[in-house]
């Protein structure tokens, strides 16, 4: 094995419990007669050795480790090691971003000058007739068979490319809102007028096959989407989507902005008033992505932020924010006498201070007044702090239906170039909003300054309905589309906006998991810190049996997930849009947290050009640095491949979705083609086509060795699974063993094992497994076990033989119990399972005071999801102790995986599954049932411990005082084992002198707990210098506007952070 010790192959397999409980079992009893005075260490010794032969026999025989280990010692001579180049992969990993989404772009500015073109040409003509396909009357009839206005035939077909939906990729159709006439003038012109763009849709789609949606949203209110589709309105048959509320189309539309929301809440407002402007400031909140910054001041006498955290400053309008400010806008009430100069001073100072200090958005700044009226004389206030330049424009909306005070509110928008705007009931409340964004576009337009915006991660919910379609993470590239008419050009007319989605998990194909190793990543992040791709990113939480996203889930920022970067200088240098290196050593988990990693990571990170982006990657020192590369035929691994238990779809070799004559082919098929030259045009990757042929070659001879097995009648009893599995992703997995000595009602499990649904257990596009990533950190040479959970909390456990004094159990190396044998769980000699009940037992490393052996990890989620009517926290993964699966259930049967680090594992099952496996169905559902009837979710943060146990420690005794007894236990080392015996006396209860040692997650609160700003945006900003009023209020004189500022520039400025302050909060305690 000296030349080979880079290379990493598992093989696994499953053992019945019987061998385990018969060594346990007869072991306890034999050294119960010696136990009376005291636990004897050599005996325990002794069969620690007996122990740990009789594990290594069966995994070695059954897993197949000398075959394999014979077979690449055969190969040694053609292998080649080669190091992985860090700094070369990043640099090849992001120019094949940069290629991806530059594609992207000029798809969308083909769109935007086409529509642009087709515009110029256009004369309005107000008594148009034009019928269009309406995506949501196409194909419906009325009662007498016949196509319904704006209906028609529109042919729709499945296709693959788009997420399986019924399309049409030769034409685009239209979505028009309810709330706007779908014959306006306006509207029917526009429509009319980019027709044009069908041709450039497909050209593009043409092009570039990996587009996905391309659309335009126009300015009037409807949304044209290639490929055509069939919209589905709410179950009121409402069509409630608005691509004017889409961030893609307001960060195109207009340029970053601060904006203080002033909203009226003196006695006047109450009632119907109150409600219109609470859903008018809920509206504003809505048009502001995370390039912007906001606050919000209530006014009557005096002058009140609505958080008083906030006071005198801007924060980032990223969703926690806006969402945090909703909250509290819904707890305003009407009071006192309104005062408008205090606040709109106080509004000024704020802006004024941002804007000299360098903080905020450094673009451009705006005041919305929110009131009934303004009758005091505040002209004083503007010649302070506004006039002559007019930096902060003001736009006005007054409530309700009284016009005394309208001069007075017009007057303010006109004379501050903003735009003032009459809303006198709830459904004026939309239109009336969008209008302030076509005021601060006109500097944009009238420059004709074509900014291509990238939006944060988001999943779109509103558009798709079904899960696969509304929970894909993707980004979307968008681009303002503006007149060009002579006659029209200094009026600013905002046409549209033109965009395409890139699905997030394209992007990342990019880097390929198989080269960075097993704890290897690639992620994405943005200007501001965000992430929009990471490995650690959990966006979803599970809502009883439905999966929703998390309402923060596009806001988790790198230092969320990288938190062991303290000082932040991983984040710090990828926002500015840096290129280096980093070396950390980190905490990590795996297992859904439950069980702690200490590794040491070297991230490599560079920018994406022309894009807000900074890709970053993740090498760990130890694993994943040296590859072995072998050249064997296509002919040996075509061979090699054809066992029918081999899952190489799992993996993607050659891209098969780019031509639609490739479609066609299996992830097999399309490698072989390639290969062997028939289809030179696919786009494979070589370098893991070279490796897997490798490892079908090498490993074929298991194949033969499982076979001869499973042909033996004297088969282990309990073996279900053997299998293998390697860096490039080749499954070798062999199930038939569960059929000799398995019913086909005990087999639910090992039926699910390795299967599509099984998704911890396979290597996907962006994981490895986790029994490898186990294995790998395991000493070479030796089996790795560990318990198989179902569903992650409940693990099976057995009882074999009477004890008449004595508890041994048999520990992992993160102190979980695998296996236990306690005298008062015992009923006589016969096989006995716990049903479903509580069984109060304290964690045994608090009980047994073996807390010398093992040490505590300190691990933190910052992605958590908490009860919001408890003071503890619920972690959005569930980490059970020992304690906390005994205490749940009696159905405790255990099931344990073996690993062996070269790497070649195997898994050990119980044969004894339908009692269990229906006992735990009750508790889970119970659980659930329960936990439906308590109080909602919201996003935390928490903080739970790990641990590990110290492996130079192999044997220990001692003698714990609980209260009147004394109780002896012994500890030992399982030699070639990650395992721990523990035998103690059972007559002696220690549980209320030790209390229970649990992993439940403690949520972390901050004395400030939203954060302030991260980081400046990057795209370019246009301001007006002078006078420019809206559409009632336009004012004569030139305009002129400051330069673009660089994307280079912008990065490299940063707003400080605000610190945050942690302490940690029992579960019983209050702020």
């Amino acid at each position: 094995m000296s030349g080979l010790q880079g290379y990493r192959m598992d093989s696994i397999n499953v053992l019945g419990m019987r061998t385990l409980l018969r060594l346990m079992g007869i072991f306890c009893l034999l050294i119960t007669a010696e136990a009376q005075m005291k636990i004897p260490p050599e005996t325990v010794q002794q069969w620690a050795l007996r122990f740990s032969a009789e594990l290594r026999e069966c995994a070695t025989k059954y897993s197949g480790s000398l075959l394999l280990q014979k077979k690449l010692k055969d190969v040694e001579p053609i292998i080649k090691i080669v190091e992985v180049d860090g700094q070369d992969l990043v640099k090849d990993y992001s120019d094949e971003i940069e290629r991806m989404l530059g594609s992207k772009m000029k798809s969308v500015m083909r769109l935007a000058e086409s529509a642009e073109d087709s515009d110029l040409y256009h004369e309005f003509n107000a008594t148009l007739k034009f019928d269009y396909y309406n995506s949501m009357m196409i194909n419906t009839a009325d009662e007498d068979g016949n196509y319904v206005d704006l209906g028609g035939e529109f042919p729709l077909e499945e296709n693959e490319h788009f997420n399986k939906l019924p399309v049409n990729t030769q034409m685009s159709n239209i979505q028009v809102p309810t709330n706007v006439y779908n014959k306006d003038p306006n509207i029917l012109n526009a429509i009319y007028n980019t027709e044009a763009l069908n041709d450039v849709f497909i050209g593009n789609f043409q092009k570039d096959p990996t587009l996905t949606w391309q659309y335009f949203g126009s300015s009037t209110g409807f949304f044209r989407i290639y490929p055509g589709i069939k919209w589905t309105p709410d179950s009121n048959g409402v069509v409630a989507f608005d691509c004017r509320n889409r961030n893609w189309y307001i960060q195109a539309a207009t340029s970053p902005k601060d904006i203080i929301i002033m909203v009226d809440i003196s006695g006047s407002m109450k009632g119907l008033k109150m409600t219109i402007a609470k859903h008018t400031i809920n509206t504003i909140l809505d048009t502001l992505g995370e390039n912007d910054f906001v606050n919000v001041i209530a006014y009557t006498d005096y002058v009140r932020y609505v958080e008083p955290c906030f006071r005198g400053t801007l924060v980032q309008a990223d969703l926690d924010n806006r969402e945090h400010f909703k909250v509290l806008v819904e707890e305003l009430h009407v009071k006192g006498e309104a005062k408008i100069k205090n606040a709109m001073k106080e509004s000024f100072k704020i802006l004024n201070e941002a804007r000299a200090n360098g903080q905020g958005s450094m673009c451009n700044q705006a005041i919305m007044l929110i009131t009934d009226g303004a009758m005091e004389d505040f002209q004083s206030v503007f010649e302070e702090f506004n006039w002559p330049e007019r930096r902060v424009r003001v736009f006005t909306y007054l409530i309700g239906r009284e016009m005394t005070f309208a001069q007075n509110t017009k007057w303010i928008a006109c004379n501050n170039k903003g735009y003032y705007t009459h809303i006198s009931t709830l459904a004026d409340v939309q239109e009336n909003v969008m209008e302030y964004l076509h005021v601060l576009s006109r500097p944009m337009v009238i420059n004709h300054d074509h900014d291509i915006i990238w939006t944060e991660a988001y999943m779109d919910t509103v558009l798709f309905t079904t899960k696969a379609q509304s929970l894909l993470l993707m980004t979307s590239v968008a681009m303002p589309v503006f007149s060009k008419k002579k006659e029209t050009l200094s009026h600013g007319i905002l046409l549209g906006v033109v965009g395409s989605d890139i699905p997030l998990m394209e992007v990342m194909k990019l880097a390929p998991r198989y080269m960075l190793g097993a704890h290897g990543y690639a992620f994405l992040i943005n200007n501001n810190g965000y992430i929009l791709s990471h490995p650690d990113l959990r966006p979803l939480y599970k809502d009883g049996k439905k999966l929703k996203p998390k309402p923060n889930y596009n806001s988790v920022d790198l230092s969320e997930v990288e938190w062991e970067d303290t000082d932040e200088l991983l984040r710090t240098a990828m926002v500015k849009g840096e290129t280096g290196t980093l070396s950390l050593n980190i905490r990590a988990s795996v297992d859904k947290g439950k069980r702690p990693l200490y590794l040491t990571n070297e991230y490599f990170y560079t920018n994406i050009d022309n894009t807000p982006f900074s890709f970053g990657m993740a090498l760990t020192k130890g694993h994943g640095k040296l590859m072995f590369m072998g050249n064997v035929s296509v002919e040996e691994g075509e061979v090699s491949h054809n066992c029918p238990q081999h899952r190489l779809e799992i993996v993607t070799y050659c891209e098969t979705d780019i031509d639609p004559a490739h479609r066609k082919y299996s992830q097999l098929q399309a490698a072989i083609r390639y290969l062997l030259g028939k289809e030179p045009d696919l786009e494979c990757d070589e370098v893991l086509l070279s490796q897997t042929l490798f490892d079908a070659v090498v490993t074929a001879p298991l194949e033969a060795y499982w076979n001869t097995l499973m042909l033996n009648d004297r088969v282990e009893p309990g073996v279900e699974t053997a299998f293998l599995g390697t860096r490039s992703g080749l499954m070798r997995p062999r199930s038939e063993f569960q059929s000799k000595m398995l019913s086909e009602d005990d087999c639910s499990l090992c039926r699910k094992f390795l299967t599509p649904a099984d998704k911890d257990n396979l290597f996907t596009i962006d994981h490895f497994p986790l029994w490898y990533r186990l294995a790998v950190e395991n000493t070479p040479g030796k089996f790795y076990y560990y318990p198989v959970n179902d569903k992650g909390l409940f693990t099976r456990f057995f009882l074999l033989l009477p004890v008449q004094d004595l508890s041994c159990y048999l520990v992992d190396n993160n102190g979980f119990v695998m296996l236990s044998k306690e005298r008062r769980e015992v009923r006589s000699t016969t096989l006995y399972h716990y049903a479903c009940g509580a069984v109060q037992h304290a964690f045994f490393l608090s009980q047994f005071k073996l807390s010398f052996l093992f040490s505590r990890v300190s691990l933190f989620d910052y992605q958590a999801m908490c009860k919001t009517g408890h003071h503890h926290a619920s972690s959005a993964r569930p980490l059970l102790s020992v304690s906390a699966f005994l205490s749940l259930t009696r159905c405790f049967c255990v099931s344990v995986r073996f690993l062996l680090d070269f790497n070649l594992c195997g898994l050990w099952h119980s044969d004894y599954f339908r009692c269990c496996v229906t006992c735990v169905r009750v508790c889970v559902v119970s659980t659930a049932h329960k936990q439906k009837k308590l109080d909602a979710l919201q996003p935390c943060d928490t903080a739970y411990p790990g641990f590990m146990y110290d492996p130079s420690v192999r044997e220990a005794n001692s003698l714990n005082k609980c209260g009147r007894c004394q109780k002896m236990f012994v500890v030992q080392q399982i030699p070639d084992s990650n395992l721990v015996l523990v035998v103690t006396q059972a007559y002696c209860d220690c549980s209320r002198q030790y209390g229970a040692i649990l992993l439940e997650p403690k949520e972390i609160k901050y004395i400030l707990h939203i954060l302030s700003s991260k980081m400046l945006p990057p795209a370019g900003c246009l301001q007006p210098q002078i006078l420019q009023g809206g559409q009632d209020c336009i004012q004569p004189g030139k305009s002129h506007f400051t330069s673009n500022k660089s994307l280079s520039q912008l990065k490299s400025r940063t707003s400080p952070l605000l610190l945050r302050v942690i302490f940690l909060r029992d579960s019983n305690s209050s702020l």
